[in-house]
């Protein structure tokens, strides 16, 4: 999601009901997603060489994905620990969001193809860190938006404590749900 066309760049401020909006919307729309996606892969059996492809495309997207995370929350700690100025942390998050959203839809459309075993609870841990993962990173969003208003000099420190809060609580998911989706689907998989 790009928050500014440039940053530090200063844009009106969102009402904190359309933030609400759109943050509800997109939640609902990433669930439909994960459901539609979910729903696919128990009815949607691929073997031979459609398989070998739908899971070389999965891997091929995980890697867009997590590796734009990856050096998104790599940047935002070098900001963190005041090694970065917020304005360089908020231009290259606009600038990976794309990869990471587009990664994620890959994942999700392939996934419906890779027939996930249902009756595997380890299976249905990794489902749930992809939902979670998926709404963490919308709610990330009305925090954004308040970063993208700031000085861009604006240190960690010197944001009010609730968005500290909220940042390290959503990274520390991210984390979590990313490792777990991946860890869980390399034990899981049957090569």
């Amino acid at each position: 999601m790009t928050y500014s066309a440039a940053a530090g760049r200063r844009l009106p401020r969102k009402t904190h009901k359309s933030s609400r909006r759109l943050v509800g919307i997109l939640c609902v729309a990433a669930t439909v997603a994960w459901v539609l996606s979910v729903m696919m892969g128990l009815s949607v059996t691929l073997q031979g060489p459609p398989h070998v492809i739908a899971l070389s495309i999965h891997i091929l997207a995980l890697v867009l994905a997590f590796g734009a995370i990856l050096l998104v929350d790599w940047h935002g700690f070098l900001w963190l620990i005041g090694k970065r100025e917020l304005a360089e942390t908020i231009r290259l998050d606009g600038a990976a969001s794309p990869l990471i959203w587009s990664g994620t839809a890959v994942l999700l459309l392939t996934g419906a193809f890779l027939s996930p075993n249902l009756g595997n609870p380890w299976t249905l841990v990794k489902l749930g860190a992809v939902l979670v993962l998926m709404l963490n990173g919308i709610m990330l969003i009305p925090l954004m938006r308040r970063l993208v208003i700031k000085d861009p000099t604006t240190t960690f420190a010197g944001l009010p404590v609730g968005q500290r809060i909220h940042m390290l609580l959503c990274l520390a998911i991210s984390q979590v749900c990313w490792w777990t989706a991946i860890v869980v689907g390399f034990v899981n998989a049957e090569f």
